[in-house]
């Protein structure tokens, strides 16, 4: 397959309803999303480096591959603050670390409200939305950030800002894919929160053959037939996550939106994750063990999501049964892009780490280790880190 080629296939996909998935109600309600000029530096950066050089440092250390970046998108957006997102982009400095040798799980982690992964630019993958039945986080019925139930006001990126300012994506990154227009293979744009790394939707049709052609890849998911059962009620009609359900060999990819084979990158073969054009767009459940710099809230984030995710097998062709639950416990409800700017991390009064975890950390660096009691008498071993990119609190070591 020549560049070509390559490109009409990635042009198709730009263009095609499917993939871009801009949530929006109707015509009237469509404003203020026109893209924003890049500056002459900005394109000088394209020009000059390499994508994944553009915008974040990546470097091995170790054990971890680290990912640094101040989070502001190196390509076009759409113009924010909009009708429908009232926050404007800033810059957010934040290290991401992710295992360098992730080791695959048959079991799998459910991803909560926090990021999936990080795109190559630094910009992180952040498919779930804090929008719920009647604002109410326990009712068991999220809606789908791209579902075209709400308009979160996200630009043809299929990303918006949260109210501290960071860019995020909840769909396909078009600014990122249209980078690797002109390059005749899969294209590595993020890695995944357990380190995996995460491709675009084009690979080879044949995962062990690196001669294969190139193919879009197509998710397992399917919506669910008939009506809701209580909550909302209605027909499913991909409103909410749960008017999903997974069918195990409906697509390439497994209930992770992954799969095992060769790369450019990985020549020798690895497992891989791919943003689709179609539910989960970003996967919603790891295969590896996520790394806590993801964690929104600190500690008390995790249990949320971890090892709640669907089992191999589960909802193998029955999509009646319901979708694993997105969504973290003890969450407010709040909206992270609601018009009262409720941000989607707990922060210290809102079911994060306790107040000693933040004060135990004051006057010290990140990195430094540290104990404390918690209110229960319990003494914890931690180390100060940012894992919002924000104030510093003790996290317990692993």
């Amino acid at each position: 397959m020549n560049r070509f080629k390559y490109s009409v296939i990635a042009a198709s996909l730009f263009c095609s309803p499917v993939f871009a998935h801009d949530s929006r109600l109707n015509e009237s309600d469509w404003h203020g999303h026109a893209a924003e000029p890049n500056t002459w530096v900005d394109e000088l950066k394209v020009l000059l480096l390499n994508p994944a050089e553009a915008a974040a440092r990546i470097s091995v250390q170790g054990d971890f591959r680290v990912i640094r970046s101040d989070g502001k998108p190196d390509h076009t957006t759409g113009r924010f603050p909009n009708r429908n997102n009232p926050n404007g982009i800033r810059a957010n400095s934040k290290t991401y670390r992710v295992a360098a040798n992730p080791q695959y799980k048959q079991s799998t982690y459910a991803l909560g409200q926090w990021p999936f992964g990080v795109a190559i630019n630094g910009v992180p993958f952040d498919p779930g939305a804090a929008e719920f039945w009647q604002g109410n986080s326990r009712s068991g019925w999220q809606y789908e950030a791209l579902g075209g139930a709400v308009n979160l006001g996200v630009d043809r990126n299929n990303a918006h800002v949260q109210p501290n300012g960071t860019y995020h994506y909840h769909g396909l990154p078009t600014g990122i894919l249209e980078q690797f227009a002109e390059i005749n293979a899969p294209a590595l744009i993020g890695y995944a929160a357990d380190g995996f790394p995460i491709y675009g939707p084009l690979s080879y049709s044949n995962p062990n053959d690196a001669n294969s052609p190139l193919i879009e890849l197509k998710s397992s998911y399917k919506i669910k037939v008939g009506n809701r059962e209580g909550g909302p009620g209605g027909r499913f009609d991909g409103g909410f996550v749960e008017d999903y359900g997974f069918v195990q060999g409906l697509g390439d990819l497994d209930d992770c939106n992954g799969r095992t084979g060769v790369t450019p990158d990985y020549p020798q073969g690895t497992y891989y994750y791919v943003i689709t054009g179609q539910f989960p767009f970003i996967p919603r459940c790891f295969h590896g063990e996520p790394d806590r710099s993801f964690i929104r809230g600190g500690p008390g984030g995790m249990k949320g999501g971890m090892n709640r995710g669907i089992k191999p097998g589960r909802n193998s062709q029955n999509i009646h049964s319901q979708v694993r639950n997105t969504r973290p416990e003890g969450s407010s409800g709040q909206s992270i892009h609601n018009r009262s700017g409720a941000d989607d991390s707990q922060g210290p009064r809102g079911g994060g780490p306790p107040i000693e975890a933040y004060e135990v950390c004051k006057g010290k660096l990140e990195g430094d280790l540290v104990n404390f009691k918690t209110p229960r008498g319990h003494v914890v071993e931690a180390s100060c880190e940012r894992p919002d990119g924000d104030e510093l609190f003790a996290v317990p070591k692993h």
